[in-house]
């Protein structure tokens, strides 16, 4: 029986020099997957368009090659979509922006180090490089779920000089809703806890980390993205919360929500009109309730006339990556040289 051809995985170790030195003391070399497709050593004078799939929270590019026999890893399914011609060959790039918080949500900030300046300045070129590429923003897109969607979608909105397609897969929209339930019991289990430097310092040794662990990483991860402060100890970030009355920090959360990707439309409309794909989905039970925020994007969208595609699917949040599988064919002709 004769089987479909195949992609293969090249494993690409990338030395950054903005990210060395940087405030968590991560490491500088990261190792980042890319997708080759079926016809790509067969083909020596063909190119591709390139889509950057961003990863979620605790993630980093390999996890997207996890598989099981019910979720398969991002490059099966994308064999499966290119050979039943459901989809054109492009290459796949899975960035590694972990911190030790978690996730840098694809974000400069002070307190984690530069990570789009990583994405931006040092991974582009270098898969431009390396890879036979189609050059340019036009045949370059970039795709996420969750903190990855609002990686990609963040960086379709301020740098669309570079990605000029964006798929959002649930991603982190709608901050009040998303995030603030969570800050009272972060705000708990850091006082239980002596504070973040005594927390950190236990969740890094624990070998199983809870749900409530990760609740608080996420929290402290959020204010390491989105409110960084220099002066501010233990590690020059700025809480949400006053941890020792349990106060809501409104001044910090004012700095979360110029982040939120709904505070931005007006003013990045004209880099949303400007792609060629805007694709964005969530599920209706999402435990994050990520579908109020992605609604209302939506809405912001439809009432400027910015061009788009909005899905919702009956699924929550989690174990959602089939849904790369409606996406990806859509970047794919979005992208192709078909679209020049």
């Amino acid at each position: 029986m004769r089987t479909a051809p195949r992609g293969r995985i090249a494993m690409e170790w990338i030395e950054s020099q903005v990210l060395r030195g940087n405030p968590c003391g991560d490491p500088a070399v990261r190792r980042v997957p890319i997708y080759l497709p079926p016809s790509y050593d067969h083909a020596p004078t063909r190119r591709y368009p390139v889509v950057f799939v961003l990863a979620g929270f605790t993630g980093r590019g390999r996890v997207l090659l996890n598989d099981n026999p019910w979720a398969p890893a991002l490059d099966d399914r994308l064999d499966a979509l290119i050979a039943n011609g459901g989809c054109d060959e492009m290459i796949l790039v899975m960035p590694d922006c972990l911190t030790r918080y978690g996730g840098s949500q694809y974000l400069n900030s002070s307190a984690t180090g530069r990570y789009q300046d990583h994405l931006i300045e040092e991974l582009v070129p270098h898969v431009d490089r390396g890879f036979r590429t189609l050059a340019g923003r036009e045949h370059r897109g970039v795709a996420g779920k969750s903190s990855g969607g609002f990686g990609a979608l963040t960086l379709g909105m301020t740098r669309s000089d570079v990605f000029g397609a964006v798929a959002c897969h649930s991603g982190d929209l709608g901050f009040d809703y998303c995030y603030r339930g969570d800050v009272p019991k972060f705000c708990s289990l850091m006082q239980e806890s002596g504070g973040p430097g005594p927390w950190l310092d236990r969740f890094e040794q624990k070998a199983q980390k809870s749900k409530d662990d990760i609740l608080a990483l996420n929290i402290l991860a959020m204010a390491a993205a989105y409110s960084p402060r220099a002066d501010s100890p233990p590690f020059g970030i700025d809480l949400p919360c006053d941890l020792e009355s349990g106060a809501f920090r409104d001044e910090v959360w004012a700095r979360w929500l110029e982040h939120d990707p709904l505070a931005q439309i007006e003013r990045c409309a004209g880099a949303l009109r400007s792609l060629r794909l805007l694709y964005l989905d969530c599920g209706r039970q999402d435990e994050w309730h990520l579908h109020h925020g992605a609604r209302r994007f939506h809405r912001e969208l439809e009432s400027r006339g910015i061009v788009h595609e909005y899905q919702e699917f009956d699924d929550g949040h989690l174990n959602v990556s089939y849904r790369y599988e409606v996406s990806l064919p859509k970047l794919a002709r979005a992208l192709g040289p078909v679209a020049e």
